[in-house]
């Protein structure tokens, strides 16, 4: 099969300003932090919570997001290099083999998940006042609309690809394939976006370009299914009686979007981690399970509660 499409993948790193570059990953979370602040906000509205409330919500789920992301990454997909560099958990620097800016690279949705879960008992604990499952059920709706933007910025960092395809869905991302380091050297073109920019286009690069395999744009297949999970919590809250029986979104959250992640990571590339000691499944599917597992557990039992 032919590689019908012919998607050539070269982003530029954001929009640039003359005097700063918004970077397209940066915005796409300021997209998914923004979006959920306006759709908790019009929840709390209805439900008569006070909106003094939502911002320190909205405080505790970025704070959750990023610091869970960050060490779930670095405890499930690459502590054997972080053991010996614990500075570099928390600091966007790397020290060895010589000292360079890095800035954060490695987020894994697992680990958000789970500090998000934590985040929420302290906050519906200490400032909300209501069950954990009240606030559980009603945030995955703004978490699953974040995740579609999050799988977005990977897309436009070219990260997170996947495997080689004869698919026509395939594309080329020279960015994954080719560092700046790499794209600098083989054009002999001092400016790593120019490099990559005649790489993409230039006839004289057209060998360069042929070395690039053509893989699945996983990171769409993601976004793409994540709008349909956002969809169905959106829906059954909003339109149904599903928000009164406790823990069913919540379950039914962590059910649809782990079984998109399951489905998703066959054709992704491996991401590390402990795949290759367990074996059959990636890393990220293996993590996904015990999510899906609980997500079934809560649907099972969801109940309304009783009114007096």
């Amino acid at each position: 099969m032919t590689h019908a499409l012919n998607i050539v993948w070269n982003p530029s790193e954001g929009i640039d300003l003359g005097f700063f570059v918004i970077r397209y990953y940066s915005l796409m979370f300021v997209v998914a932090f923004g979006l959920g602040w306006y759709i908790m906000k019009n929840i709390f509205e209805r439900e008569n919570e006070s909106l003094e409330k939502l911002d320190s919500l909205f405080v505790w789920t970025v704070l959750a997001t990023l610091i869970g992301a960050r060490l779930g990454h670095v405890l499930f997909y690459d502590w054997e290099y972080f053991r010996n560099h614990l500075l570099e958990i928390f600091l966007p620097f790397r020290f060895s083999p010589k000292f360079e800016f890095t800035g954060y690279q490695g987020l894994a949705s697992h680990g958000a998940a789970i500090s998000i879960i934590v985040a929420m008992y302290y906050y519906s604990k200490n400032i909300l006042k209501r069950p954990l499952l009240w606030i559980l059920d009603r945030v995955v709706i703004a978490v699953a609309s974040g995740a579609i933007f999050v799988r977005l910025g990977n897309f436009f960092n070219s990260e997170i690809v996947g495997k080689e395809t004869t698919s026509s869905f395939g594309i080329k991302f020279i960015h994954d394939y080719f560092s700046k380091a790499d794209a600098v050297n083989e054009t002999q073109i001092p400016n790593p976006k120019e490099a990559y920019t005649a790489i993409a286009t230039n006839p004289k690069f057209a060998n360069l370009l042929a070395q690039v395999p053509v893989k699945h744009p996983a990171q769409l297949y993601e976004a793409f299914c994540y709008v349909f999970v956002f969809a169905i919590l959106f829906y059954l809250y909003w339109k149904t009686e599903a928000r009164e029986k406790s823990g069913f979104l919540f379950g039914l959250f962590l059910v649809l979007l782990f079984s998109v992640r399951m489905v998703v990571e066959s054709v992704k590339e491996s991401q590390g981690g402990f795949e290759n000691a367990l074996g059959l499944l990636s890393t990220g599917q293996w993590l996904s399970i015990p999510f899906i597992l609980i997500g079934f557990y809560f649907i099972f039992t969801a109940e309304k509660p009783i009114k007096i």
